[in-house]
């Protein structure tokens, strides 16, 4: 019997030095980093019409995705916008590199229902565009440099090409395709529950391009000026505003700045939705249109 104990005794402590070992061994090892899923819900915004993160109508300095320095993150969207006389159908997917770089890719289809045949381009007339965009943090970090009021700064640019090169000529553009350049600063309160961002772009687009780009009243870059405020309800539901100015270039048809009222609701990391009222203005000689912008995006 006490050879037993002995022995019960032996093996009890080579069990807890094993035990000591493995544990200091994992201990010089350096932590295992997940590959994505390291942002907070909501910060890295939602897709905004022309495929890059941020709101419904203009870009946040924010990079898509919820991956981190070292992670990736990545999303497909599908939004859709109706008002009185017209519809608007956007999908892409927007991938997120290291919290640094996000690459985009965007569809939009135009469809100008009945007031297609008025134009004389027929009913249910279509416009298509395709929409490239690159986006670089700069500098700051939105989530955590809240010991400061330096916002994070992110440059962007979005190539759009419309396939209706013929037709948005005729109407008056200078070309069928564009480039939009521009500068996002976005700075989220975390106490307060808020987040302001402000973005300057440089574009000659009509009607966010599915118009064209430049006409015969200006061919010029112009500087517009947008903006987003989102007031965070909960750790998934978020309310805001946003309003976008845009330029003036075709006499046939004036252009006018175009602002929204949204919720978004993220359940989790995975999946998110965003509702929205709209006010687009006057578009292709209709005035007034506005409506409801609906949009559900997926990834990690």
């Amino acid at each position: 019997m006490r050879l037993f104990r002995e022995k019960a005794r032996f093996a009890g402590f080579a069990a807890t030095m094993l035990a000591s070992f493995s544990t200091c061994a994992h201990a010089d090892e350096p932590p295992v980093v997940p590959l994505t899923g390291g942002k907070l819900l909501l910060t890295c915004g939602v897709s905004e019409l022309e495929g890059a993160a941020g709101g419904g109508l203009t870009p946040w300095a924010v990079i898509g995705g919820y991956g981190t320095a070292g992670q990736l993150g990545a999303n497909v969207h599908g939004t859709y916008v109706h008002t009185q006389d017209y519809a608007l159908g956007s999908w892409g997917v927007t991938v997120g590199i290291a919290n640094r770089v996000e690459l985009s890719l965007a569809r939009q289809r135009f469809d100008t229902r009945d007031v297609g045949a008025t134009l004389g381009l027929g009913e249910n007339f279509t416009f298509n565009q395709n929409i490239f965009g690159v986006k670089v943090r700069v500098l700051g970090d939105a989530v955590l440099d809240q010991d400061t009021w330096v916002p994070q700064i992110s440059a962007g640019l979005q190539f759009k090409h419309n396939e209706q090169g013929d037709i948005v000529k005729a109407v008056g553009a200078m070309s069928n395709s564009g480039t939009d350049f521009y500068l996002s600063a976005t700075k989220l309160l975390l106490a307060q529950s808020l987040l302001l961002n402000g973005t300057v772009r440089f574009t000659k687009a009509n009607q966010f391009g599915l118009l064209g780009f430049g006409g015969d009243r200006s061919n010029a870059y112009h500087a517009e000026f947008e903006s987003s405020v989102a007031y965070l309800l909960s750790k998934s539901i978020a309310i805001g505003g946003e309003y976008r100015m845009k330029p003036d270039n075709l006499s046939f048809a004036r252009e006018q700045n175009v602002y929204d009222a949204f919720v978004a609701w993220a359940p989790n990391k995975h999946v998110s939705l965003t509702a929205a009222y709209v006010a687009l203005g006057d578009i292709a000689t209709v005035r007034n249109q506005r409506g409801l912008y609906v949009s559900l995006q997926a990834g990690f």
